[in-house]
């Protein structure tokens, strides 16, 4: 499971706190509830992870920590840092938290680097305002960054342009970008999507050996379990805009109670699997988030469904952290 990082003091308060954060869309079909009612802690030098399929409401409940949602887009519910909510803040105010004390690595470098500007000047410029710094002070730091990203050569290679990169070295010019103000909090938002397995792997090892080397608290998206399994130390699964079970990273992967998530882990492929099975996809799709049935979301791909999903599942919580929204009883025995 993943390294372990520095220790933080017993008794902190959290880093973060989400209180029943409430993110919708209005579209011309109607208003979408990306995300409902979700709440969840994160400690101080922990990695959370935040699973599920596409339209599962990770991404938005980033984006709405972050204060960046689309213009039709609104949130509700309280995102405590640093004894602040977020959600009530200016954006002035929220420019200031910005890559500064929580900074967020996106899932599209291309999208996310400016392709007219050189990465010298797209770095200097974070630094010198969350900083001050000189220009010349900045760019040292800044080819420090790339430096301990693994970027070769970063002296000369921080003069060339994005289109100049591969995805993978572009990726880790995003990561020195998000830890060039030593955030307390960094967001990576599928930030292995677009990159071949063996360059996954690189990424998120050097997540993982950056946040050894540091105190700092780590949000990590993705809709893949097979990504996390060695660096997070907690794992939220979402479905369909909810929350639908939560644990530590063992719990998860070796206890799974949510058949959602049971589903996601046999769709993953394992080195353990007689030569030739087949991968077990969940059969089905999302339901459609305009006109989100009654009861259990999950309730018509569930091979466990039954009458009393047609009512909304209780989250079933126990004292040790876990949770699941299933009518199923918790710490059954499953099979996978």
């Amino acid at each position: 499971m993943a390294a372990e990082a520095q220790k933080v003091p017993a008794g902190k308060p959290p880093i973060l706190r989400i209180k029943d954060l409430k993110v919708s869309f209005d579209t011309p079909d109607g208003e979408v509830h990306a995300v409902t009612g979700l709440d969840f802690e994160l400690a101080h030098g922990e990695t959370l992870a935040i699973v599920g399929e596409s339209g599962s409401g990770k991404s938005q409940t980033a984006m709405a920590i972050m204060g960046l949602l689309a213009e039709n887009g609104t949130a509700s519910g309280a995102a405590i840092f640093d004894d602040q909510d977020l959600m009530q803040l200016s954006q002035d105010e929220l420019n200031e938290v910005r890559g500064k004390e929580i900074s967020m690595i996106f899932q599209d470098p291309m999208t996310a680097l400016n392709p007219y500007l050189t990465i010298e000047k797209q770095m200097i410029e974070v630094i010198m305002h969350h900083q001050g710094l000189g220009r010349e002070e900045a760019r040292a730091h800044a080819v420090e960054m790339l430096r301990a990203v693994r970027i070769a050569d970063p002296e000369e290679r921080i003069h060339d342009y994005p289109h100049q990169y591969s995805g993978g070295m572009r990726q880790r010019v995003l990561i020195a970008m998000g830890l060039l103000c030593e955030p307390q909090l960094l967001i990576a938002d599928e930030p292995t999507t677009a990159l071949d397995v063996t360059v996954q792997a690189q990424i998120i090892h050097l997540i993982a050996e950056l946040r050894q080397k540091s105190s700092m608290s780590i949000i990590i998206i993705t809709h893949d379990l097979a990504v996390v399994a060695d660096i997070a130390d907690h794992i939220i699964v979402m479905y369909a805009g909810q929350m639908v079970e939560r644990g530590t990273a063992r719990d998860i992967f070796y206890r799974p109670q949510h058949p959602y998530t049971q589903g996601l882990l046999r769709s993953v492929p394992r080195l353990d699997r007689v030569g030739g099975t087949a991968l077990q996809a969940i059969p089905g799709n999302p339901p459609n988030p305009v006109s989100v049935p009654a009861g259990c979301r999950f309730r018509d791909r569930c091979e466990f469904a039954q009458d009393a999903c047609k009512e909304d599942p209780p989250l079933r919580e126990t004292d040790d952290g876990r949770a699941s929204r299933c009518v199923l009883e918790m710490d059954r025995e499953v099979s996978r």
